[in-house]
């Protein structure tokens, strides 16, 4: 494809929040009828780029170019005025409006009078373009999820859109739609539009990429023309990191067996899981956003019920329907959103870890809260994980994030549990902070407690983890022994790269190929 002038460029760009650099000093050409794929790991800076290309934030540094000339970008309807839209996994269709409405939305309003006969042949015209057959009068609501991707990229062309933005555009549709989506994308691309499409699938993008970039921590790692890029070269360009030194795991034997799981499902989330968790390890789960793995966690503590498979625990067949049935188990969820579900941000730290426990009688007498046996545990979980506060009673809201999480582990470890499943343990807190939770970790393990760590820092997993299972798409791909994982395997086994490892797991573990 012979290439001139980019009708987009961003020219070392750096944007911060707080103490992370989420993209630092990144250069990045866009072509007319040119379709570049951006991959990168959670966290690399996709989602940041593509809030700063559409307006929703301004850069701390560097240049927006459209045709050579720097722009500055206020807002979202600046971008569409300057002809760069962006659809999304889930689209954002108003289901109560008609295919029309939903094309010309987020047109300005001309006029009183709304000429219904020109929108619904202006409508048809852009979708003939397209070459699709929708009826423009049908309420968005009767849409297939296929369906409503098309009308967002109707929308887009309805704005004159030279610059489209599709992010993870696939992860919700079937091979069919999918099909269907690409035609499109091939034919806004002839019609000179330039795109840049995000996905974890790494064979959609070897299928449909005229140009790879490769983000990794924010910074920009390597552009290449699809014909000089392999998938190897592409997962070594996204996992090129070392783990970090505070990333430390003391090995500690396993004992027995604590929970296994068979053929474990939730319909429409995942299925078919098989695993086994025993006493004293640290069985890590991994996966790109959407994999499942969150799920897992929470069918097991009950809060959103498996309805195919078994859970054993202590070898006894457990039906997990609420998180009270898994409090009694020994079975403890650490959510990821500390802020929104993990804590009651205007309570005391002592509430906060107290409320697991209120039914319990060493905290409680006849209905009436204990407060002297309260903060006596709450200094104790104070001095144990060193939270950093002047006393106890102090609110949670006011304290830091790092301390914040340690509070929410305190919580969870109140309630004694046999298993703990932390998701996303460290997400948000500094570097002193995470090697703090890291020991804290090893320190339980090595006390025999069962704990199944889910997190999207692929450094935290290796270094962490005595076992790996890795998840795609709902469904298990692979288990690792801590000694043969690898970023790049498990990468690999979490993009579907290959069909399937060869795994030697002792026989412990039964890893499950994928359709």
């Amino acid at each position: 494809m012979e290439k001139q002038t980019p009708v987009f460029q961003m020219k070392h760009i750096s944007k911060r929040f707080d103490t992370t650099q989420a993209l630092d000093d990144v250069s990045m050409d866009l072509y007319p009828g040119e379709i570049h794929a951006l991959l990168g790991e959670n966290g690399a800076g996709k989602s940041t780029l593509i809030k700063i290309m559409t307006g929703i934030y301004s850069p701390d540094e560097g240049d927006l170019l459209l045709d050579g000339k720097t722009i500055r970008l206020n807002s979202s309807v600046e971008a569409q005025d300057f002809g760069i839209a962006a659809i999304y996994q889930e689209p954002m269709v108003f289901p109560d409006l008609n295919v029309a409405e939903n094309i010309f939305i987020t047109h300005r309003s001309r006029g009183l009078l709304m000429n219904w006969g020109k929108l619904y042949e202006d409508a048809e015209a852009i979708l003939a373009k397209l070459g699709v057959k929708l009826d423009v009068r049908m309420p968005a609501r009767g849409l297939t999820l296929a369906a409503q991707q098309t009308v967002e990229i109707a929308k887009a062309i309805s704005l004159k859109v030279r610059v489209l933005i599709m992010d993870e555009p696939t992860a919700s549709l079937s091979a069919h739609e999918v099909r269907q989506l690409f035609k499109l994308t091939y034919s806004l691309r002839d019609q000179g539009v330039s795109i840049l499409f995000i996905s974890h699938r790494m064979e959609e993008i070897f299928e449909i990429a005229d140009r790879v970039t490769v983000f990794r921590d924010g910074k920009h790692i390597s552009t290449r023309p699809r014909a000089e890029v392999t998938q190897e070269s592409c997962i070594q360009d996204m996992v090129g990191r070392k783990v970090e030194d505070f990333f430390v795991k003391n090995s500690s034997p396993r004992s027995d067996l604590f929970l296994s799981a068979h053929g474990l499902g939730r319909k429409g989330v995942f299925e078919g899981l098989n695993f086994d968790v025993f006493r004293g390890e640290v069985l890590g789960f991994a996966g790109l956003v959407g994999s499942g793995r969150t799920n897992v966690g929470l069918a097991l503590f009950g809060i959103e019920p498996a309805d195919s498979g078994e859970i054993k625990v202590n070898g006894k067949l457990e039906i997990v329907r609420s998180p009270e049935q898994a409090l009694k188990l020994g079975i403890a969820y650490m959510t990821e959103d500390r802020r929104q579900i993990g804590l009651t941000m205007t309570m005391s730290i002592t509430s906060n870890i107290s409320l697991p426990m209120l039914l319990r009688q060493y905290l409680t007498r006849m209905g009436l809260v204990k407060h002297k046996a309260e903060t006596i545990t709450a200094n104790q979980f104070r001095e144990r994980l060193n939270i950093r506060t002047t006393n106890v009673e102090q609110q949670v809201g006011r304290l830091s994030g790092g301390n914040q999480q340690k509070v929410m582990l305190s919580k969870w470890l109140n309630a004694r549990p046999q298993l703990l499943i932390l998701d996303e343990p460290t997400r948000g807190i500094d570097v002193g902070a995470k090697a703090e939770v890291h020991q804290l970790i090893n320190e339980l393990a090595a006390q025999g407690l069962s704990i199944i760590m889910i997190s999207s820092d692929m450094p935290e997993v290796l270094a962490m983890s005595d076992r790996i299972l890795v998840m795609r798409e709902g469904r298990q791909m692979a288990i690792f022994n801590r000694s043969e994982a690898t970023q790049k395997k498990v990468l690999t086994a979490a993009m579907g790269a290959v069909p399937h490892f060869e795994v030697d797991d002792e026989k412990e573990s039964e890893m499950e190929k994928p359709a």
